[in-house]
Formats: C-alpha cells, sequence, structure tokens
C-alpha cells in the first residue's frame, strides 16, 4: 500500500507523494484559505493515474486505488466548470472502476455539496476522530488486499462517521 497527500487551499501541494506505509510520515495540517476542491480533484486523480501507468509499465499489478478528501468546506476560490469537470472525472472513473473516491467532510463541511461532487455518499466524521478513521481504513484496506482481483469485499460500517 502507498499513500500520497494532497493539500488544498488557494494553492494546490503535493506534500507527501507516493511512499509505502511504513515510510509514510504523517504531516502536521492546518486549514486555512479558500477550498480549490475541484483542482485538487484533478490533481489527484492526475497523480494516480501516472502511478498506475507506471506500476503497469513494470508489469506490476494492483488493486483499484482509493481516494480519501477530507474537507471542513465547499468548493471556493475557483470558476464552477472546475469542479464540475472533477465531480464528471469521479463518476467516470468510479463507472470504469479505475478508482474508489470517498469523501470525509470535517467540522463545517456542506455535506450536500459534496453529495453533489462525489459518487458515494459522503461521510461526516464524528468529532475530530481521525484515529478511529484511520484504524478504519487500514482494517478494510486489508481485507481488500486479501481479497482476489476484482473480487468485490464488504468493508465494515464507518463507526467513525454519520452517512
Amino acid at each position: 500500500m502507498e499513500i500520497a497527500v494532497v493539500t488544498f487551499d488557494n494553492m494546490i501541494q503535493v506534500i507527501q507523494d507516493f511512499v509505502t506505509v511504513d515510510q509514510f510520515e504523517p504531516p502536521t495540517l492546518t486549514a486555512q484559505g479558500l477550498t480549490h476542491v475541484g483542482a485538487a480533484i484533478h490533481k489527484a486523480l492526475d497523480m494516480l493515474q501516472i502511478r498506475k501507468g507506471e506500476y503497469k509499465a513494470n508489469g506490476i499489478a494492483y488493486y483499484r486505488p482509493w481516494v480519501f478528501m477530507i474537507t471542513d468546506g465547499e468548493p471556493q476560490g475557483e470558476p464552477e466548470d472546475v469542479v464540475l469537470t472533477a465531480a464528471q472525472r469521479i463518476k467516470d472513473e468510479e463507472n470504469n472502476k479505475r478508482v474508489a473516491f470517498f469523501a470525509v467532510g470535517v467540522l463545517d463541511a456542506n455535506m450536500e455539496r459534496l453529495k453533489n461532487i462525489v459518487v458515494r455518499t459522503p461521510v461526516k466524521l464524528v468529532g475530530l476522530n481521525f484515529s478511529d478513521m484511520f484504524v478504519w481504513l487500514s482494517r478494510s484496506t486489508q481485507a481488500v488486499s486479501h481479497s482476489k482481483m476484482d473480487e468485490m469485499v464488504s468493508l465494515p460500517p464507518p463507526g467513525w462517521g454519520q452517512v
């Protein structure tokens, strides 16, 4: 399993390119500025496309990648067409089974707006219960990694959030 971290406010920044879990050092993140959700989605999906290309070029099999977008707001400060094309891209990627895209709202996130952007129902994090969310994520990815390629795996309910 590999992890990359992209932050988004007034700027989109890759603060951690893909590394294996054992090499990952969780960064301290802060909320500030505007929320360029659409541009961040495009950046994350572009990074995944490049990474999957590297895997394919080297004959490495992989499971469908997961994207977790965690936000405390809603799209702000970018043209609406950027958000709309990002939402359509998520739909296309999900429908073609190229990615599993999860949205998590924290604090005052606009959950109704997130529903219009993503395919899967966004989950509202209870309080700031990130540790339970990451335990769930670890268990879920472990269940998937023990499955066969393209096998449907039932994920445990997200006890850390509200749908």
